[in-house]
């Protein structure tokens, strides 16, 4: 994998043009924070890098077996525990041991919960603990730390710098400092004029992406 490129990139939400001519190209082991007001389009230009969502124009490389997409919804199966979620993760992408997710995130105490049992930052914490299990190369994420307490924020930025220390690339849609080496994408200056924001949302793992 040589990288993500996106090349004139231009998105919608709702048939409402957002975004335009977004470009850039994030080599392995770097990350891309992107930035702006709230409604600008992160999570619509996180999910068209995804692939579940077609640009209105321009292009994205690589396809969607590299890319693993986390956003707001945590997306767990809530009467599993939390080791049976993993488990479910671990299997579809073929990662056996949930062992290094569950130390990763410090859900080790709470593998025989059923998720919904879980308050709002266990289930976040179990959330990310899932990318660990995916092998994709490229994170996309959208607002990671919501309801994420200071020792869970480090802990995820541990994760994304291991991920970073692989190889791997991030791309993280955020307004808190993790303390990693990243550049920024000020989404301003793409931003259609006129468009108006709205929410955005959905979690999924991506398997395609656009080509």
């Amino acid at each position: 994998m040589s990288g993500l490129v996106a090349s004139d990139l231009a998105v919608a939400r709702g048939g409402v043009p957002l975004l335009a001519g977004v470009t850039f190209d994030v080599a392995p082991g770097r990350a891309l924070i992107l930035t702006g007001r709230n409604g600008i389009g992160k999570t619509t230009l996180l999910r068209t890098l995804a692939g579940l969502q077609p640009p209105l124009a321009g292009r994205v490389a690589p396809g969607g077996e590299h890319i693993a997409y986390g956003a707001h919804a945590d997306g767990m199966k809530a009467t599993l525990s939390v080791a049976e979620n993993l488990g479910f993760w671990a299997t579809l992408h073929g990662a056996g041991d949930i062992a290094p997710a569950l130390a990763a995130f410090d859900l080790d105490d709470l593998r025989d919960r059923a998720a919904q049992h879980l308050s709002a930052g266990q289930r976040r914490r179990l959330g990310l603990a899932r990318m660990l299990l995916t092998g994709r190369d490229i994170w996309l994420l959208d607002e990671p730390t919501v309801s994420l307490d200071r020792a869970s924020v480090a802990r995820f930025a541990d994760a994304v710098r291991a991920h970073l220390g692989r190889g791997g690339i991030a791309v993280l849609a955020t307004h808190v400092e993790l303390g990693i080496e990243a550049k920024g994408l000020d989404l301003e200056r793409y931003r259609v004029t006129g468009a108006t924001g709205g929410p955005g949302g959905g979690d999924i793992f991506a398997e395609g992406a656009v080509e």
